[in-house]
């Protein structure tokens, strides 16, 4: 059984996702109205498994909420932006 969990840890300035123990993240920095998403971190556990596709998707879901626009720094943020072109709406 799949265990999960999305959070945005505003003291550490990401959001967090874990799956069965292991924890991804995505490092931000807001600067105004705009959040640059700056690195995204998946466990070698994990990896291959949707869980960077699935902490960005959330994630966007939690900027919009926050009526901010994304910097996409991060280089896996910027390819999945590519794939998913219903989201470049939020971008800066």
């Amino acid at each position: 059984m799949e265990d999960s969990t999305f959070v945005n840890n505003h003291s550490e300035k990401r959001f967090e996702y874990k799956r069965n123990g292991s924890l991804a993240f995505i490092e931000y920095e807001i600067k105004d109205d705009r959040i640059l998403l700056i690195s995204t971190q998946v466990p070698e556990e994990i990896s291959g498994q949707g869980v960077g596709s699935e902490l960005i998707k959330q994630s966007f879901e939690q900027i919009e909420n926050m009526n901010l626009k994304v910097v996409p720094v991060c280089s896996f943020v910027q390819n999945w932006l590519r794939k998913n072109p219903e989201k470049q709406h939020i971008l800066a």
